[in-house]
């Protein structure tokens, strides 16, 4: 039976799915005759709707003649009862797309961001969190924001237990200048990104004023890195929730803009100079 609730990720897996079918240049008819099953298991498989195994996928890829071992492989990982994450608490309090960004920075590889206004959702304080939430519109009341307060804490786990996710944080001087929550919560917060910026698997590098040019629109980007790179991920904050991008033209768009960003930015300890400076004066 289709699961009750489809994620991103199974939704992913069944849209690469459909890429190889179609490459292959094969109808969702044709590709359930070679699989001796009915068409609308294909369309339930690729809507991300039908639990599929590993070995099915690889007989998937096999018809589709894909000889690319390691994608098959990475396909295949993706496969399998779906597993309940700690953001399946909040199933029914956040909307979705916050959990299907919780599930998708649990499997990422490595992180990369890029920030213009607030501070990475995955490096704020608690502090810093609630003051920006208390800005949405419309307005969250407090017990919203104490939800997604826990939460953005929770997700935090990725980069500091266990085996911490490789993350990259691009910062622009204008977040740093921001002083969410007063001058307290400002400096607290800028405290705390020099911390963690000390962590080995923690690389955080600020763009100042006055660096020439600034190659994107200014939204926060964060790219995600899979098993292999045409699982890669580019999630976008936007005023109406995260925008979740995959297509091949678009991943290779987001990260030559980060390439940019980063190549403009200062180097590590030079920013962790600059961030000191500027919690020295507020």
């Amino acid at each position: 039976m289709p699961p009750a609730t489809t994620t991103l990720r199974q939704q992913r897996l069944g849209s690469e799915l459909r890429k190889l079918r179609e490459r292959a240049g094969l109808t969702s008819t044709a590709a359930a005759a070679l699989l001796g099953s009915p068409q609308a298991r294909i369309s339930n498989i690729e809507a991300g709707r039908y639990a599929v195994s590993a070995d099915r996928v690889r007989t998937l890829a096999r018809n589709y003649s894909c000889g690319d071992e390691a994608y098959v492989d990475a396909l295949a990982g993706m496969t399998g009862a779906r597993k309940r994450g700690w953001w399946e608490e909040y199933r029914d309090i956040l909307p979705a797309g916050l959990l299907d960004l919780a599930e998708l920075e649990h499997h990422a590889s490595a992180m990369r961001v890029a920030v213009t206004v607030h501070m990475p959702g995955l490096l704020q304080t608690p502090e810093h969190a609630r003051a920006t939430m208390r800005e949405a519109v419309p307005p969250l009341r407090p017990y919203e924001i104490e939800h997604r307060v826990s939460y953005r804490v929770k997700r935090q786990a990725v980069l500091f237990e266990g085996t911490p996710t490789p993350y990259t944080a691009i910062v622009h001087e204008a977040a740093l200048r921001m002083g969410f929550g007063g001058p307290a919560v400002a400096r607290a917060q800028l405290h705390h990104l020099v911390a963690v910026s000390e962590e080995p698997t923690v690389t955080v590098r600020v763009l100042p004023f006055g660096q020439t040019g600034f190659p994107a629109s200014g939204q926060p980007i964060t790219c995600t890195t899979g098993p292999v790179p045409q699982l890669d991920t580019i999630v976008l904050d936007t005023d109406h929730g995260c925008e979740f991008i995959d297509a091949d033209a678009q991943l290779s768009r987001y990260r030559s803009v980060l390439d940019r960003m980063e190549s403009r930015s200062l180097s590590e300890t030079k920013s962790r100079d600059l961030i000191h400076h500027i919690a020295m004066t507020l």
